[in-house]
């Protein structure tokens, strides 16, 4: 399918920080990069977006490797896929691999993964509307992990990140006043993760507690004056799994997001402007403190904030105050039933303020696990009627390293 350069606008302006805000109320982060923000495996994602704190599986690389170190495997690899927006566009696709080797509760072990964001087919047009070319925007990284144990109930891990988006396949219109550039940087993670067990008459449950500090990095520059952050985020998760009787099991689980991103749209920028310039709105006007129409920080001054000190200023940025602040975080919630760990349904409900993005919606999956294989697929529901993720699916299929040993062994004595 062939989308109009509009699309690529709309994919420009909300990937490298241009977008406009529509009133003082609608203020929405926006970032490089938003398909680090994707929940890339379907049982994460049938729970309503969550996995900083629930039981360790193979894709534990994105939401916190730390995990892996509880893993009952010692090594397994998983493929994902999830075709994207599919209410609006036909061609854009996410793709996310991941692995794991558990070298043992002294040596620790390490993770990997690896996400490819197809954006489709563009034209590109000039301002007469002319086709210069048909261009595939696409966006990967690639990142690399080292988790152990640091008691019996907690682990920790790192990981370091490369970053790569290109929006135009190096394609420019020569009447454009900005040439794009494939943006690259490197990120990092740090995560930790707490699991313990507790007895209980009808058999052991296990509290879990997760926390990350994500995509920690430099900002991304598609133009040689311009800097985009990219989506760092600070997650804390609690999940409690009860069982019900030896082979019945439900597990709850209750998440929050913060993104480590500060707003353009704020008040703050007011107690500097009147003798700076380079603080004045796009227009060329000066922010006036009585006026919130002109409280939006020009893009030249957004862009020179440095990727630290936008991790520290998105606490206490936004033009209305804590509230907003709480505002920007976001809320996911869900419900795992398992039978004999080899069946599974689920159900779960992420929540995102209507002024930071209206993301809201339900989920539901189902999985099949096997000593060898598993998978996994997950539905959303959008509670919007202009959500385009209403209908979104997700596929995941993992293969346990350890498990397909074992079997070659069995039929090799055989």
């Amino acid at each position: 399918m062939k989308k109009t350069i509009l699309s690529l606008a709309a994919l420009v302006c909300a990937m490298t920080m241009s977008a406009q805000t529509a009133d003082d109320t609608m203020n929405p982060l926006i970032t490089a990069m938003p398909s680090l923000s994707i929940a890339p495996d379907a049982r994460s994602a049938g729970q309503g977006d969550v996995g900083v704190a629930t039981e360790a599986d193979f894709n534990a690389q994105y939401w916190n490797p730390a995990k892996y170190a509880y893993m009952y495997s010692k090594g397994g690899i998983t493929a994902n896929y999830t075709p994207w927006l599919r209410k609006l566009v036909g061609d854009i696709d996410l793709a996310y691999l991941a692995g794991f080797y558990n070298f043992g509760d002294l040596g620790g072990g390490i993770g990997a993964s690896f996400t490819y964001f197809s954006m489709g087919d563009v034209a590109l047009t000039d301002p007469s509307g002319a086709v210069i070319q048909n261009v595939r925007p696409n966006e990967w990284s690639l990142d690399l992990s080292y988790f152990r144990k640091l008691h019996e109930y907690v682990s920790m891990s790192v990981a370091i990140r490369v970053l790569y988006s290109d929006l135009n396949n190096g394609v420019n219109a020569q009447s454009s006043s900005i040439d794009l550039h494939p943006a690259v940087t490197a990120a990092a993670d740090i995560a930790l993760y707490y699991r313990q067990p507790i007895e209980l008459p009808m058999g052991t449950s296990h509290f879990g507690l997760g926390f990350t500090l994500k995509n920690l990095g430099g900002k991304m520059s598609y133009a040689d004056d311009r800097s985009n952050f990219i989506p760092a985020s600070m997650n804390l998760g609690i999940s409690y799994e009860l069982p019900c009787d030896k082979y019945n099991f439900l597990t709850f689980t209750l998440e929050t997001n913060k993104m480590l991103v500060p707003t353009r749209y704020s008040s703050k920028t007011t107690k500097e402007t009147a003798a700076n310039p380079e603080l004045w709105n796009d227009d060329g006007t000066p922010i006036d403190p009585s006026n919130v129409e002109t409280w939006k920080m020009s893009e030249g001054a957004y862009s020179n904030i440095s990727s630290a000190r936008g991790w520290f200023q998105s606490f206490a940025d936004a033009p209305g105050g804590a509230r907003e602040e709480f505002n920007e975080v976001r809320w996911g919630a869900g419900i795992e039933y398992s039978y004999n760990k080899q069946f599974f349904a689920r159900a779960g409900y992420s929540y995102e303020n209507y002024y930071k993005g209206n993301r809201n919606y339900l989920t539901f999956g189902a999985g099949f696990h096997l000593s060898i294989v598993t998978l996994d697929v997950s539905y959303c529901v959008g509670l919007a009627s202009t959500n385009p993720l209403d209908q979104t699916m997700r596929f995941t299929l993992g293969f346990d390293l350890a498990g397909i040993k074992d079997l070659v062994d069995n039929r090799k004595k055989k």
